[in-house]
């Protein structure tokens, strides 16, 4: 009878790894941003973001010229070496102005998206995970919260607060995180009867954990690229309101704010107009790109 160590014979060094297949490992935010990078227009978009951020944020510090210095001798001057932007009817440098209103929008929208977002998920993750009468009355209050049109809420929290940056954001905030709540809420139902939530409920996890550690976590991908889009649409309303005269009030300025004081002056001074517009676009278009980007780079589906 053979011995156990005669039916086998030994490999080579050589031999062991001829069954070995070389991959890099790569975390889940490296495997993102790989795919992400790939994307030109989601780069363009990022990078056309950051320059705009940079100098919104050094900008006004170390322009020569304060947002609201005025000087009438120099009112409605055009672009020139002093002024690249010219002067608007108070003789205030408007390429500050555009800096300074681009920095009061961004931060606007990136507030606003930020609260929307934090209200959206919890919301909608207690709802669809609980279920039952409590997911009912949570979304019956939604739907009355959402029935009311944003500009009335936006209107009586002016009245209260005034025109300012904080009534501005607390009024896009008021019904904004209703269609994040309503996504959140749609994903955790449909991720609560996987495989992985129940066997963390079976394992002992409490339902508090499994719905911020195992649920929430998994809604990132949708999550994430709706709040790309968010960010577009909250510095527009703004840009809106202050168009319309009920945003923000003047010393201070966002992009609305200006293209609200050059329209008086449209036919004559049409570049009073377009600074702030096309700052408006740049921004919105660059965050559209990076939520293109973002979409494509979280999708599963998407992947080969």
């Amino acid at each position: 009878m053979l011995k156990p160590e005669e039916y086998f014979e030994p490999l080579n060094d050589s031999e062991k790894n001829d069954e070995y297949i070389p991959m890099e490992s790569k975390s889940f935010a490296k495997d993102v941003w790989e795919r992400f990078r790939h994307s030109k227009r989601a780069m363009v978009g990022l990078i056309l973001l950051t320059i705009i951020v940079l100098f919104a944020v050094i900008g006004p510090f170390i322009s020569p010229y304060p947002y609201d210095g005025m000087n009438t001798s120099i009112a409605n001057n055009g672009p020139s070496l002093s002024h690249w932007f010219g002067t608007d009817q108070m003789g205030r440098d408007e390429f500050t102005r555009v800096l300074y209103g681009t920095r009061i929008s961004l931060m606007i929208g990136f507030v606003a998206t930020f609260v929307n977002v934090l209200i959206g998920v919890i919301y909608g993750g207690v709802a669809g995970y609980v279920g039952g009468k409590v997911d009912m009355i949570l979304m019956r209050i939604m739907d009355v919260i959402y029935s009311i049109p944003a500009m009335i809420y936006i209107i009586l929290i002016m009245l209260i607060l005034g025109s300012n940056v904080y009534s501005v954001m607390i009024g896009i905030c008021v019904n904004g995180w209703v269609n994040m709540a309503r996504l959140v809420r749609g994903q955790i139902i449909s991720l609560k009867e996987r495989e992985f939530a129940i066997a963390a409920y079976v394992l002992g996890a409490s339902r508090k954990r499994i719905l911020f550690k195992h649920l929430l976590v998994n809604t990132l991908g949708p999550v994430i690229v709706t709040a790309t889009l968010m960010v577009p649409q909250a510095i527009f309303n703004e840009a809106f309101l202050s168009f319309i005269g009920i945003g923000i009030s003047a010393p201070q300025a966002s992009l609305g704010t200006l293209a609200q004081d050059a329209k008086m002056r449209l036919a004559m001074y049409p570049m009073q107009m377009v600074y702030p517009v096309a700052v408006i676009c740049l921004v919105i278009f660059s965050l559209n790109f990076i939520g293109e980007g973002l979409e494509d780079a979280l999708n599963p589906k998407g992947r080969k």
